[in-house]
C-alpha cells in the first residue's frame, strides 16, 4: 500500500503555496526532498533551476564547487600591517569577511537540496580550497626556509674563512 511521494521522504509542494497562505494547485508540482538522493531534476538557490537540463546541472554542481573553493581561500585573508589605518583594515578585513559568510551560505543552502551531486561538489569544493591555501602558506614557508638556510650557509662560510 503506497501512500505516495511521502514514502520515499519527499513532499509534493506548490511554487506559491507557501507565499500567499493559500493551498492553491498550479500546473507545476515542485517536490522537496527530505533526504539525499542522486539525479539531475533538483532545485538549488533559485526556483526553476537548473530544472530538468544536464547542461544547468553540471553548471550548477561547478558553481556550488568554485563558491566553496572561494570561501577557503578567502579565510585566509591578509592581516592588518603595522603603520597602517586601522579603520581602513578593520574596514577591509569585515568585507571580506561578509563576502565569505555569504558564499559559505550559499553553499550551505545548495546542500540542503539533498542533491548528492551537489553535496559532492561542495566537499571537494572545500577540499580543493584547503589544499590551494595549505600549499600555498607551505610554499611560502619553504621559500623563507630556503632563504635562511641558505644565509646561514653563506654567514658560516664567511666566518669560518
Amino acid at each position: 500500500m503506497s501512500n505516495g511521494p511521502q514514502d520515499h521522504g519527499d513532499v509534493p509542494m506548490t511554487p506559491g503555496s507557501m507565499s500567499d497562505g493559500s493551498m492553491n494547485m498550479s500546473s507545476m508540482d515542485m517536490v522537496m526532498h527530505m533526504s539525499f538522493y542522486w539525479g539531475k531534476d533538483a532545485i538549488i538557490l533559485f526556483s526553476g533551476w537548473p530544472k530538468d537540463s544536464l547542461g544547468m546541472y553540471i553548471l550548477a554542481f561547478l558553481f556550488v564547487f568554485v563558491l566553496a573553493v572561494a570561501v577557503e581561500v578567502l579565510s585566509v585573508s591578509p592581516k592588518l600591517k603595522l603603520g597602517s589605518n586601522a579603520i581602513v583594515g578593520a574596514i577591509s578585513e569585515a568585507s571580506v569577511y561578509a563576502v565569505r559568510m555569504v558564499l559559505a551560505y550559499m553553499v550551505m543552502l545548495a546542500v540542503m537540496s539533498f542533491n548528492l551531486g551537489i553535496f559532492i561538489a561542495a566537499v571537494a569544493g572545500h577540499a580543493i580550497g584547503l589544499f590551494f591555501v595549505k600549499a600555498r602558506a607551505l610554499a611560502n614557508s619553504n621559500r623563507g626556509m630556503c632563504c635562511v638556510f641558505s644565509w646561514s650557509f653563506v654567514v658560516d662560510v664567511t666566518i669560518r674563512a
